[in-house]
């Protein structure tokens, strides 16, 4: 059975021919392969910002998130209580380091590489990775770089209420600029980000470059307790996803729950089944309380939880 038909064997048992159902949770079997999780998110729109025509506390290498705001729009945050958003990503972080680390088995290769995309826009992507970086930040031993990589319509730093000139795309187009130039200390502990850098017409083959491949292997190897997080593009609306693929050890595919349609989830994992990546997948912006009974052993009460 190949990738994909492995990816949406669940997802397509109610499937009757015709116009594809939406996507609808159910647990698979194959932590390594991927897991279906789901995120509370009603709307996954960049936090409103204050009412002040204050610059963002930025210096040359570091920046101040307003960890309040953030918060207040629902992310998790590292002062937060036990809210049930930061259950979620605690559920959905443990399997993508146990393949990073190769905790009770072999590490998945460059498994510290994790790219969070989806198939459509809106799907949450972005709400996924800022709060699987902070989740992740939080762990004891690991430290975040995040990195924006939707580089033709970032939203990341819009969403931290932050703001840089440089990034990835200026690293890539200039020599004379090194990543730790471009790099943003947070008042987060242990979070770094990379913006996506001046726009640029020909981004595909900058991120297909072996100016890439250099790049991505020095973030791969420089810290051996860094994760890093890729926020890419949708994978049906451009093309730089799919090349950003092929540097992964694991990417997360967001699905927006009764929205997406199977076809696109097919059609998006068909475009990464080559990649050799571990692929799981996060069912977003779910509503209402599921069935009791926990997976992972945690026993909260979800019971949205597959490995």
């Amino acid at each position: 059975m190949s990738l994909i038909e492995k990816a949406v064997d669940k997802l397509t048992r109610s499937e009757e021919g015709g116009t594809p159902s939406p996507i609808q949770p159910e647990a698979t079997a194959d932590s390594r392969a991927g897991i279906i999780a789901q995120a509370m998110e009603k709307k996954p729109e960049p936090p409103a910002a204050p009412a002040t025509t204050e610059a963002p506390s930025v210096t040359s290498h570091s920046v101040s998130i307003n960890l309040a705001r953030l918060k207040a729009a629902g992310f998790v945050t590292p002062d937060a209580d036990r809210t049930e958003i930061a259950e979620e990503f605690r559920l959905i972080k443990r399997p993508l380091l146990i393949n990073a680390t190769g905790q009770g088995g072999e590490p998945v290769p460059r498994g510290n590489m994790i790219m969070v995309t989806s198939s459509l826009p809106g799907e949450g992507k972005t709400f996924c990775a800022i709060n699987l970086a902070i989740s992740i930040a939080m762990e004891l031993d690991r430290t975040v770089l995040l990195v924006d990589a939707d580089v033709a319509k970032p939203k990341l730093l819009e969403y931290l209420g932050v703001r840089a000139e440089h990034g990835l795309l200026d690293v890539l187009r200039d020599t004379r600029l090194s990543l730790p130039d471009v790099l943003l200390k947070t008042n987060v502990e242990k979070l770094t980000l990379l913006p996506a850098g001046t726009p640029y017409k020909r981004a595909t083959e900058l991120l297909a470059s072996e100016a890439m491949n250099r790049l991505v292997d020095d973030m791969a190897s420089r810290y051996a307790d860094r994760i890093v997080i890729f926020d890419s593009p949708p994978l049906l609306s451009t093309s730089e996803a799919s090349v950003l693929a092929t540097h992964m050890g694991q990417i997360v595919m967001v699905v927006e729950a009764d929205h997406t349609p199977q076809s696109a989830v097919r059609e998006a994992l068909a475009l990464i089944e080559d990649c050799g990546a571990a692929i799981s997948m996060v069912l977003n912006k779910t509503t209402g309380p599921q069935s009791a009974g926990g997976y992972y052993g945690y026993g909260y009460g979800y019971g949205r939880y597959g490995t």
